[in-house]
């Protein structure tokens, strides 16, 4: 799991982060075998190896989920008051 200043991801699934699989892990409070069942395409040894590379980096994937949890909640906030939006909230009362 090279990063070259990227988020680490699976050597096999470069577009599968570990983060991703540290969140479902954590968040959701889902084994390696409930992961494997969300994603089929994911072996168990590629989830062992990521939650591995996380006890062996957690800062740093901790800082990336801390960022990007920062960064949805900034979107999330900013759609509430999006022209569609307030036309939606407009139409439902």
């Amino acid at each position: 799991m090279e990063t070259n200043d990227q988020p680490p991801c699976l050597a096999r699934w470069p577009r599968v982060r570990v983060a991703q699989i540290v969140m479902d892990h954590l968040g959701h409070a889902w084994s390696a075998d409930d992961i494997a069942r969300q994603y089929p395409h994911l072996s168990l040894s590629e989830i062992h190896s990521a939650l591995a590379y996380y006890y062996d980096h957690q800062q740093e994937i901790d800082r990336e989920i801390q960022i990007e949890s920062r960064s949805a909640a900034t979107s999330h906030a900013a759609a509430r008051h999006s022209p569609l939006a307030l036309k939606l909230a407009a139409l439902a009362r």
